[in-house]
């Protein structure tokens, strides 16, 4: 297994496959690098060479009691650029990943990266606040926080249900995706899940968004769910330079798996513009 050790001593599990121009992919909450196989197996295969790490409290990685926030969330994905010396990387993030590279970019800049792509991403700012009105209220997270403290697993098989459409009028259920959604989550750890809610509701990441400064593909579906897309899709398209926004009829949050074509030959089609 490939881990890269951070400052603070913190084990980050990665895998890297191919070769080529690279691709980097960082996942939404509360799964890991796995929620990127549909991608990540067909780029490789289109010569790309495709990176995914496990956020710190997530996945493989390793559950410090520490960092367990966005500053450092992206200071480990600098690590693992850094690592692996990628150039002309192409940042893909979804949900809590598009927080993730864009505050990598807040703080390390662009000197690595060629594009980056928003995935139902969270940014700018999902918590309603009085200079963002139409965000959602703090009782939702408290929710989330609540359900992840006392009964994880149970919270993660209702979670995936809204998570991929699954409730939605004519939906085509697929009990494995809500299995391998509850497997990824549950190999994480409920302390490192439990404060990274506040990092994916309460952090504003405006100012990251205004920094970017390469081509950016916003790609959202307008029934998502979990990160509405006025609150977010459709806003950070206004503040990123250079920013497409495609979104997707009738899609839910977890879209890289429902709409994995799509999204797979929209992604290959940003590649080689």
């Amino acid at each position: 297994m490939n881990f890269v050790t951070t400052k603070d001593g913190t084990q980050i599990f990665y895998k890297d496959w191919g070769s080529g121009q690279p691709v980097v992919f960082s996942h939404g909450w509360p799964l890991d690098a796995d929620a990127w196989d549909p991608q990540m197996l067909f780029l490789v295969q289109k010569g790309y060479r495709v990176i995914a790490h496990d956020r710190r409290g997530h996945g493989r990685s390793a559950q410090p009691s520490h960092g367990n926030e966005m500053d450092t969330y992206a200071d480990d994905l600098a690590a693992v650029i850094e690592a692996l010396d990628l150039k002309g990387a192409t940042l893909v993030g979804h949900s809590t990943g598009g927080g993730e590279i864009a505050h990598y970019v807040g703080r390390h800049g662009t000197k690595r990266v060629a594009k980056m792509v928003l995935i139902g991403a969270v940014p700018p700012l999902m918590l309603k606040t009085e200079a963002n009105p139409t965000g959602l209220p703090m009782s939702v997270f408290e929710g989330i926080r609540s359900s992840t403290a006392s009964n994880r697993s149970q919270f993660f098989k209702e979670l995936a249900v809204p998570f991929y459409g699954y409730n939605r009028p004519n939906a085509k259920v697929e009990q494995g995706v809500i299995d391998e959604f509850w497997r990824e989550g549950m190999l994480g750890s409920v302390l490192g899940q439990y404060e990274c809610i506040k990092q994916f509701s309460e952090v504003d990441y405006t100012s990251d968004l205004e920094k970017i400064d390469v081509p950016t593909l916003i790609l959202h579906g307008d029934a998502d769910q979990i990160v509405p897309i006025d609150d977010a899709g459709r806003k950070s398209a206004k503040i990123v330079k250079n920013a497409t926004l495609k979104v997707y009829p009738g899609a839910p949050h977890g879209m890289c798996t429902t709409e994995a074509d799509r999204v797979n030959a929209d992604l290959l089609e940003f590649l080689q513009s």
